[in-house]
């Protein structure tokens, strides 16, 4: 496959977890550090178990070190890959993770793996040590660097797993998973409920199976047979990813997702799309008719940027849309996203 001629988006805005958070006005450095200071004060006076403590401490050590190493990056696309520690050179997976990271990284993404083997070296393999990222877990099996990535400073070490799932959404522009074992399968649930929950900022998420492959096809067949017909999760949740069994397809679906939707914000409680291209009047109506009920109230409108958004100077330029959003219907939220991106761009074929 030839490198796809897909226009580089480099100037993105930080990407937050909870993006509820992100309409607050910003509160000066000092209150901050003394409110976790503050906190510490308080494990002292409740007596806290040394081993409460200890985990605190080093949840607190681990997560400030690896913000240092990611603040650099944050303004650059990122993929994070998830997929099995034990697939080998030669396994179609491994053959396909490889060339998604060099795709990827031609067209200037970083990979972000967790730094080990299997899956993670193929794609820091496709996407050679310049682009690529680890969150290495430390384990007593199983577990160590990759030489692709070990070294580097790009690569972050992590005691807990909870800290290191939290960079791999956190820090990152879409989520690319490959077959794996129970670590692949959690990573995957939980990234869905994250960003079905709108705990996390809308992003593409590929499922990709090796070509004639049906890890991910007979997953699909399990949420259809026993979470869609019993009514567990909503039709509109399954727009919140992508499976496929073609690289090209995937990468595709993720370059698309940035075509002219850039980055989203809630401003004074009101969601904040930010994108590439201003949309023409006559299309702001058709969204208007086509998604009104995803509206808690009013329209959706165009909009400039706000004060609140000064943090995010770089993207002033950017045209806006803003709406009451009702912050449960994420999936239509999705549809809606992909319908901008669809009608006021000629997204490149890949």
């Amino acid at each position: 496959m030839s490198k796809p001629h897909v226009p580089v988006r480099p100037n993105v805005s930080e990407q937050e977890v909870i993006p509820g958070d992100l309409g607050l006005p910003l509160e000066p450095r000092e209150k901050l550090v003394n409110e976790i200071k503050e906190t510490a004060d308080k494990l002292q006076r409740d007596e806290a178990t040394i081993g409460d403590m200890k985990l605190l401490s080093r949840t607190l050590r681990e997560l400030r070190y690896a913000f240092k190493v990611f603040k650099k990056y944050r303004r650059n696309r990122k993929v994070t890959v998830f997929g099995s520690a034990r697939l080998r050179a030669g396994d179609p997976a491994y053959d396909a993770a490889v060339h998604f990271g060099r795709i990827m990284a031609k067209n200037d993404w970083y990979v972000l793996t967790g730094a080990g083997p299997g899956i993670m070296q193929a794609a820091h393999e496709g996407s050679g040590r310049e682009k690529a990222m680890g969150v290495n877990i430390m384990l007593p099996f199983e577990q160590g660097s990759n030489p692709i990535i070990d070294g580097d400073e790009k690569n972050v070490h992590m005691k807990y797993f909870f800290t290191r799932k939290l960079l791999f959404v956190k820090e990152v522009h879409a989520i690319a998973l490959f077959a794996g074992g129970f670590g692949t399968l959690d990573e995957c649930l939980e990234t869905f409920t994250l960003v079905q929950t709108g705990k996390r900022d809308l992003m593409p998420i590929v499922c990709v199976d090796a070509p004639g492959d049906t890890f991910w096809k007979d997953f699909q067949e399990y949420i259809n047979n026993q979470l869609l017909k019993r009514g567990l999760i909503s039709p509109e949740d399954t727009s919140l990813y992508k499976i496929t069994d073609d690289v090209g397809e995937a990468v595709r679906e993720i370059f698309t997702f940035y075509c002219v939707y850039n980055s989203m914000r809630y401003v004074n409680g009101k969601l904040v799309l930010r994108l590439h291209k201003d949309p023409p009047d006559d299309f702001v109506a058709r969204l208007n008719d086509e998604f009104s009920s995803i509206l808690e109230s009013g329209k959706i409108e165009k909009t400039g940027p706000h004060p609140h958004e000064a943090d995010d100077a770089h993207l002033a330029h950017l045209p806006r849309l803003i709406l009451d959003f009702n912050r449960r219907d994420l999936g239509r939220l999705r549809q809606m996203i992909d319908l901008i991106n669809t009608s006021l761009d000629d997204c490149p074929e890949v």
